[in-house]
């Protein structure tokens, strides 16, 4: 669905050149950075401000925004839904190790498998 809807506003993720990938990274990340900053907006984080509510159903929406960027930028990479499912798994078992050995050094070599 997502490269669907890449493809009708002129983007296509496949077979892009070095150059063209950097950019889109940096344009997704770029998104990305915003939708967060929206999903922010969906929480009340002003302490000074008291006409604030938690907006969770714009919350919703803006987790849905951020997985539209997130799997543009998995397809820009080059990556499937199985991909992104079978490096899931294996940073998650990372991640464990990591709180079962109290995670004390980063140890970058850790993740080269994923």
């Amino acid at each position: 669905m997502q490269r669907a809807l890449n493809l009708r506003i002129g983007v296509k993720t496949d077979g892009m050149s070095e150059e063209e990938k950097t950019r889109w990274v940096l344009n997704y990340t770029r998104a990305m950075t915003q939708e967060m900053a929206e999903l922010t907006d969906s929480v009340p984080w002003k302490w000074w401000a008291k006409y604030q509510k938690f907006d969770e159903q714009n919350a919703r929406v803006e987790v849905v925004d951020l997985f539209h960027f997130l799997i543009s930028l998995a397809q820009v990479l080059g990556m499937s839904a199985d991909d992104v499912f079978q490096a899931y798994v294996k940073k998650n078992e990372v991640n464990f190790k990591r709180q079962e050995s109290g995670y004390t050094e980063k140890d970058h070599s850790d993740s080269k498998h994923i």
